[in-house]
């Protein structure tokens, strides 16, 4: 299957079919040695790197509106050699956003903290795939949303209510699948309660919320692909 789906366009997405493969990826099990060479060199540099799991992608495709893939469990280091060398064949990253939608119709993201490997970057709360975000091998991407909004931000979205169907944004640096999720307080009063989580963590993930009113109101360090969803988000797309 390896990886078919189109680039650089947002899809709509009914259904994710994306299984946890239980053998090695063949990128960790072909690269040893300079995984562990270029761990070395991260952690030298950034000693708050902590060498957790967390999943790659060996295979993705785009059929009648589902994305249906395979990924593997894999070292964090792994995932960071990867990411150095991203044009690498056979392994690709996914990941998940909920985005935040407050009731004045701005969205809610965040700008993570110096100690992180994105520090200063914004984006909607989120993270990789780990083994957690797994029901009898299939991945379950409302769980990894919800999960890590509430890791990050301390708000909890099991109430919030969710757009009717996800989205997916394929590039070069991999795929993000993205789903609405409304709030009725104000993007202000949402800012605050995260603040004021932010503000309780000894060793936060994140700086702080940024509030986006409109497609013009680009905030500094947005990641590359925010860009389109800001945009598909106040055209009014759905």
């Amino acid at each position: 299957m390896s990886f078919d789906l189109p680039r650089n366009i947002i899809l709509p997405v009914d259904a994710v079919d994306v299984r946890l493969d239980p053998g090695p990826h063949p990128f960790e099990r072909d690269n040893a040695q300079a995984i562990a060479e270029n761990w070395r060199r991260e952690t030298a540099a950034n000693p708050a790197l902590f060498d957790g799991t967390v999943v790659l992608l060996s295979a993705l495709r785009y059929r009648d509106s589902s994305l249906v893939g395979r990924c593997h469990a894999v070292r964090y280091s792994t995932f960071m050699l990867w990411r150095g060398n991203r044009q690498v064949v056979g392994a690709e990253h996914a990941y998940a956003h909920a985005m935040l939608v407050a009731g004045d119709n701005a969205l809610v993201a965040i700008r993570m903290a110096s100690h992180t490997v994105n520090a200063g970057r914004v984006y909607f709360a989120a993270g990789s795939f780990e083994p957690t975000d797994f029901r009898d091998g299939l991945v379950d991407v409302d769980f990894n949303m919800i999960r890590e909004v509430r890791e990050e931000t301390g708000l909890d979205l099991a109430g919030a209510t969710r757009g009717r169907r996800y989205y997916a944004l394929s590039t070069a640096t991999g795929t993000v699948i993205f789903r609405r999720y409304r709030e009725t307080a104000s993007a202000d009063e949402i800012a605050q309660r995260i603040s004021a989580f932010v503000a309780t963590e000894a060793e936060p993930e994140i700086e702080g919320p940024v509030i986006i009113r409109s497609a013009d109101d680009l905030p500094d360090g947005l990641m590359p692909h925010m860009k389109p969803l800001i945009e598909w988000h106040f055209a009014g797309k759905d």
